[in-house]
């Protein structure tokens, strides 16, 4: 009869620790803003060496609102991530090296983070108190925050796809300024 118990116990556990599983990695998101200030930090990496970049070049680009923009890197700049530079010509830099500069790094910057947990590590999950898994969810948010901290701009930059996307994406952007340029069909075979 014991055993029974312990089984029956055990398998109760498993199901419910499955089920939490579940409903806490559905909870568990990068919301838009870090996902969107990691975008646009990397397609200012990808443009470094060209000038300030402007964020209505980004927002172009990447399809990210201007105004969206414009408040992440307010918060990017306070955390001296970029710098502005005034002016005709003007826009953003990185403000630190492409290797100096990581994921997790940029997700802190926009006042986001990434956390496993219910609770938002209060420790209120259940009922007011800490509920069973919650120093596992605190533990796999550090894990996560560790590994984004391993990964710089200058890594996502070397990666073939990114390249390969980022290329797609300044043909697209150039052949939309050139349609709108107003440039016959030699001029813009020209350019």
């Amino acid at each position: 009869m014991v055993g029974y118990l312990i089984d029956l116990f055990s398998q109760v556990l498993h199901n419910a620790a499955q089920m939490l599983t579940r409903i806490r990695v559905t909870n568990m998101r990068l919301t838009t803003k870090g996902r969107y200030a990691v975008t646009a930090m990397l397609d200012l990496a990808l443009h470094d060496g060209k000038g300030p970049i402007s964020l209505a070049d980004i927002s172009e680009r990447q399809g990210i609102s201007l105004s969206y923009l414009e408040q992440l890197f307010a918060k990017l700049r306070r955390n001296e991530l970029v710098r502005s530079v005034r002016g005709p010509g003007g826009g953003y830099q990185l403000n630190r090296g492409q290797l100096d500069i990581n994921v997790a790094q940029v997700i802190d910057a926009v006042n986001e983070s990434v956390d496993a947990t219910g609770c938002q590590r209060q420790g209120n999950c259940q009922g007011g108190d800490i509920c069973l898994t919650h120093h596992l969810w605190c533990d796999l948010s550090d894990q996560i925050h560790s590994f984004l901290s391993g990964i710089s701009l200058a890594d996502l930059m070397a990666r073939k796809d990114v390249q390969t996307i980022s290329e797609r994406q300044d043909r697209i952007y150039v052949d939309q300024v050139l349609i709108g340029s107003g440039l016959t069909g030699s001029e813009k075979a020209a350019v």
